[in-house]
């Protein structure tokens, strides 16, 4: 809803968004990156030039899709960063106040489980018809197999007799549901990819018109606001500033190179303690 809300400003503005298509290639030539080319649903080809760039699609695709390649030492790289797939099920399930978390996570080794969002304490608008709650079921996996490739009625069961087994729902009073797969949900930080990143990002540096932003752009496993952080110091980067993205979640504060800037961003302080006196008389 917020992305939503963010395009619609953003068209009412002039900007133009282009939905549905898919980076193949990134160009590029004496340190600049030129053009992207895309390939849309129905296999049109498109090419878009620019001065700037920013990109947050994963960082392995940004690698391998640049033409001419980079060096075999960075392709190598990128080939060993790795992910986590990722799979919601929801369920629309009779009755509300199910329980008052946003969400919870689920320890219990007899289901699959990980977490449970509970749509409607995020936002009742998120559910649009009364006395029906939204659950969102969300399931860790790896495309290809086993639990990603089981058709969606599967899964809407599975997810079903999960949600009745830890108490939270009964399964008669489950309506409805659906299946929603992300890819590349999480970036994996195994014993290499510091190593792999580093190599990357020493190879990207050269180019001084692309950014990479949020979490699969910069494979760092950031929040939700440190990634659209990133997003929003790399335009004021384009308007001027010099902010190192890659300190976003590592510092508390961010700074530009040769110099403190406020980045927009309130960061607590410590509180010192301070010890009472008391007088007696």
């Amino acid at each position: 809803m917020m992305w939503e809300k963010t395009r619609d400003d953003l068209v009412r503005g002039g900007a133009a968004i282009h939905m549905g298509r898919n980076v193949e290639e990134i160009h590029h030539e004496d340190g600049k990156v030129t053009f992207l080319r895309t390939r849309s649903a129905n296999d049109k080809v498109e090419d878009w030039p620019a001065h700037q760039f920013i990109v947050s699609i994963p960082l392995r695709d940004l690698v391998l899709g640049l033409r001419p390649r980079l060096s075999e030492t960075a392709e190598a790289a990128a080939c060993g960063l790795h992910y986590r797939d990722f799979i919601t099920v929801a369920l629309m399930v009779e009755g509300d106040n199910l329980f008052s978390d946003n969400w919870i996570y689920i320890h219990d080794p007899e289901v699959q489980v990980g977490r449970i969002q509970n749509f409607n304490n995020w936002s009742p608008q998120m559910v649009s018809k009364a006395g029906v709650t939204c659950l969102g079921l969300e399931y860790f996996c790896n495309v290809g197999d086993e639990l990603w490739n089981k058709p969606d009625a599967e899964l809407v069961g599975l997810g079903t007799r999960e949600a009745a087994r830890i108490g939270l729902i009964k399964p008669g009073t489950v309506r409805d549901g659906c299946v929603v797969r992300m890819e590349k949900a999480y970036p994996v930080y195994d014993g290499n990819y510091q190593e792999n990143v580093a190599i990357i990002r020493q190879a990207l540096a050269g180019f001084d018109n692309l950014q990479v932003v949020g979490r699969n752009g910069m494979h760092k496993y950031n929040n939700q606001d440190h990634s659209m952080m990133t997003g929003l110091l790399a335009a004021r980067n384009i308007q001027g500033s010099h902010f190192d993205l890659w300190r976003v979640n590592t510092d508390a504060e961010y700074h530009e190179e040769g110099g403190r800037q406020d980045a927009g961003r309130i960061v607590p302080s410590r509180v010192e303690k301070r010890r009472a006196s008391i007088k007696t008389p």
